[in-house]
């Protein structure tokens, strides 16, 4: 794999970064807009995340660690999905960053995803993701 193979997604949401941060760091709120899944973290660099739940019919137990988090500004986390058929290890792990910016009622997510095997899996990741961001940017809007 290729750390270089970069998944990107952008949206725009009607709503602070105050606002948006809070739907990407609330396990209810992301329950919301991300497939379902159940979230579990303390949110503190170096802590564990866990997402579960089930899509297309598998279920799954994803994993990560925080590796940066700056309220309502970036968040970063390394991942790993089992259903990749890939053994744990360090090299099959994405390492997933959402940055905010913006001011007032208008904020800008930018989020990338690395290490994708290949072209095919990049833009199917950035596919995904960018159906999730429009999700959150439906859930915040609707909440604001």
């Amino acid at each position: 794999m290729s750390k270089n193979l970069v998944a990107n997604a952008t949206t725009s949401i009607g709503a602070t970064r105050s606002e948006v941060w809070e739907a990407l760091v609330t396990p209810a709120a992301i329950k919301q807009y991300m497939f379902g899944a159940d979230v579990e973290s303390d949110w503190s660099k170096g802590s564990a995340i866990k997402w579960k739940g089930e899509m297309k019919g598998k279920k799954y137990e994803d994993k990560g660690v925080i590796l940066k988090i700056e309220p309502d500004q970036t968040l970063q986390y390394s991942h790993f999905s089992p259903l990749s058929g890939k053994p744990d290890k360090a090299e099959n792990y994405h390492t997933v960053s959402i940055s905010l910016a913006g001011t007032g009622n208008e904020t800008e997510v930018s989020l990338s995803q690395d290490n994708n095997s290949d072209e095919k899996t990049r833009n199917e990741s950035a596919k995904n993701w960018g159906t999730m961001l429009e999700g959150r940017k439906k859930y915040v809007e609707k909440a604001s």
